[in-house]
This record gives structure tokens, C-alpha cells and sequence, in this order.
């Protein structure tokens, strides 16, 4: 499956790559990794945010955070963050490019890179910030497995993003937006608006 998502990828890497945010000042930007296990059937690694956190306490969420002044590039963000977070350093990610900038409900702008890390790669959750680190078949997700569509509005525009649970983990809003964006616009999964689930309107 890995060479498939590759050679779909690279059918729209450099127009994403274009379309990167630039610049000596990237405030109010940050980048998460799309991480998936180098094997047959890759996963896709995700946290668990900590309940002690002031913000996003107990979500679920890819590796990554906001860009900091000391940091070259938006892509270094994302594999900075993910080794202070979950123990990956850079040198064991293969990036392969950039997703689709998507805006947060909070008006950041949030940049996702695609990687490709080990199977076997030993991750540890930061204390002072994840609760636990866990992975989720990719083929998991082809089904459309939602157990409801949450609507939110971002600038004055209605979006309705599917939301999973994955052995007790619940994985909705960005965290679901970005994978579903994945899924349907580089692998071509049919996955759309559904009406035989409950839709949740999120504040």
C-alpha cells in the first residue's frame, strides 16, 4: 500500500509544496506529521493529549505543534515537535511532503507533513504532554467507520467532518479532517457526508 500512497502523492506534491507559508514570520502557524508505519499495511500514528493540558485536554491529535522563531521552516516544526512529543527523532522520519493547510477553529493555520517511520520504531509519550500514543490500521479508515458527522463553521463556511472511536480513542475534529482529506484526495476513498448518522454542531 505504501507505493500506492506514494505515487498518488507525488501527483500533487509540488503544487502542495508550492503552497507551503513562507517567511521569517510564521506566527500563528504550526505543523503536525501525518506519520504512517513503514510495512505492508501502514498505521497511522496518533496521541492522546493530556488531561493536565489548558488546552485540547484529552483529544486526540497528530504529533506536531506550533512553529516556533527558531525554527527554519514549517516542516522542521512538525519533526521538531514530534520528537519532543512522542520520542521520533527526525533522521528516522522520510518525509515525503506537505498536505493541505487547514485552518482550526481557533485560526491557526495548521500545516500537516506526510512521513514514513519504522514499524518498529520505540515511541514514548511526553509526560508533561500526551496521556498515551497509539496507532490505527490505515485500511481501518476506507470503510467510513464514523460513529457520527460533527458540523462546525470556519470562516463562514459549514464543514462536516466525520468522527471515529478506535479501541476507546475518539478521533474528531482536526485530527479527522486531516486524515479524511487524505483518504479522499490522494487514496481516492469515497468518503462523504453521510445522513444516516447523527450530526453534532460543535460550538
Amino acid at each position: 500500500m505504501l507505493k500506492t500512497i506514494e505515487k498518488k502523492f507525488s501527483a500533487v506534491r509540488d503544487e502542495l509544496q508550492a503552497r507551503v507559508p513562507q517567511g521569517p514570520d510564521l506566527h500563528g502557524h504550526a505543523a503536525v506529521l501525518l506519520a504512517l508505519t513503514d510495512e505492508p499495511d501502514p498505521q497511522v500514528i496518533l496521541t492522546l493529549r493530556s488531561q493536565q493540558l489548558s488546552s485540547h485536554s484529552g483529544e486526540v491529535s497528530l504529533p506536531g505543534g506550533r512553529w516556533d522563531d527558531t525554527d527554519p521552516s514549517l516542516e522542521y516544526t512538525a519533526l521538531r515537535e514530534t520528537h519532543e512529543e512522542i520520542g521520533l527523532p527526525a533522521d528516522q522520519v522520510r518525509m515525503l511532503g506537505p498536505l493541505w493547510t487547514r485552518t482550526t477553529r481557533w485560526q491557526v493555520e495548521v500545516t500537516p507533513w506526510l512521513g514514513i517511520v519504522p514499524a518498529d520504531a520505540p515511541l514514548t509519550p511526553n509526560p508533561g504532554e500526551l496521556d498515551a500514543i497509539f496507532r490505527v490500521p490505515l485500511a481501518w479508515f476506507f470503510d467510513d467507520p464514523r460513529i457520527r458527522t460533527d458540523r462546525i463553521t470556519i470562516d463562514q463556511t459549514r464543514i462536516y467532518l466525520p468522527a471515529y472511536e478506535y479501541e476507546g480513542y475518539e478521533i474528531w475534529g482536526f485530527t479527522a479532517g486531516v486524515l479524511t482529506e487524505f483518504l479522499v484526495r490522494v487514496l481516492d476513498v469515497p468518503i462523504g457526508r453521510r445522513d444516516d448518522v447523527p450530526v453534532r454542531a460543535l460550538s
